[in-house]
């Protein structure tokens, strides 16, 4: 009788829409991660990146959790490990991607799955999602960003509350302190993402690629310097189109005016 082959943990689908659907497949443990969950996670998002026919990728779990965070029975094996080997660090990899990274959450988002959303251009929840820091509460130093990254979203005091008493962030607070996008049924949870997914696909996606960039590098930066990031790279940009480039925008600006004239650019 022939051995079943190992379940994959981390599930890639590329859909003919250009969407690319990564899966984190642990249900029966709520998609907690293991040493090689975490480098198939960032395997995933460098393979998706590299692919041309994929524009957007989007971020869910499978069964009643989006990722409670590191399998605590093999710790030692996940913390002990090569911190700065970039090459296998899944938060790493979704930080250098390209591509719109949309999250979409269910049921816990904890430690380091939490840390794990906070790496996502955008975020979708279920009703029934929770938002969990539980670093100190287990002792876990944390190493994702979540010390530093949670406080630029919500504000330094929601942050230290939250992370300091390990209370959970419902999907509603998450929405109303700007965590989240959107607040949606379970069932509607994938559909929510992938229409959003959609109306990013629509666009130039050399804009939307740019517009992320400067998006995301400018937030590392202060007010003053991230303004003049902006000023540089869209005098770059513009040096860089030809008067064939500059007609065809202008082409299509007068196309949508035509069509319609109420509508705002």
């Amino acid at each position: 009788m022939e051995a079943s082959a190992p379940e994959k943990l981390i599930l890639v689908t590329r859909e003919p829409s250009g969407i690319g659907l990564i899966t984190i497949n642990r249900p029966k443990s709520l998609n907690s991660l293991t040493r090689q969950m975490m480098v198939d996670l960032a395997k995933a998002f460098k393979s998706l990146d590299s692919d041309e026919s994929i524009r957007v990728i989007i971020l869910c779990g499978s069964g009643r959790s989006f990722c409670s965070g590191v399998d605590l029975t093999a710790a030692e094996d996940v913390f002990k490990g090569d911190v700065k080997d970039m090459e296998t660090d899944p938060v790493y990899q979704m930080e250098r991607c390209k591509k719109p990274i949309i999250g979409a959450i269910n049921g816990f988002a904890v430690t380091a799955g939490f840390e794990i959303a906070l790496a996502c251009d955008l975020l979708v929840a279920s009703k029934d999602a929770k938002f969990m820091d539980t670093h100190a509460r287990f002792g876990i130093f944390p190493s994702w960003g979540l010390s530093q990254k949670l406080s630029r979203v919500i504000g330094p005091n929601r942050a230290r509350e939250t992370s300091l008493t390990a209370a959970p962030i419902t999907a509603e607070q998450a929405e109303w302190w700007g965590l989240v996008n959107h607040v949606v049924e379970g069932s509607e949870l994938l559909k929510k993402a992938r229409q959003t997914a959609e109306a990013i696909i629509k666009n130039n996606q050399d804009m939307v690629l740019r517009y992320k960039r400067v998006i995301n590098d400018g937030f590392k930066q202060d007010l003053v310097h991230a303004l003049a990031l902006e000023k540089e790279r869209a005098h770059e940009y513009y040096n860089g189109m030809t008067k064939e480039q500059f007609k065809k925008m202008q082409e299509f600006i007068a196309g949508r005016s035509s069509k319609k004239p109420s509508s705002k650019l």
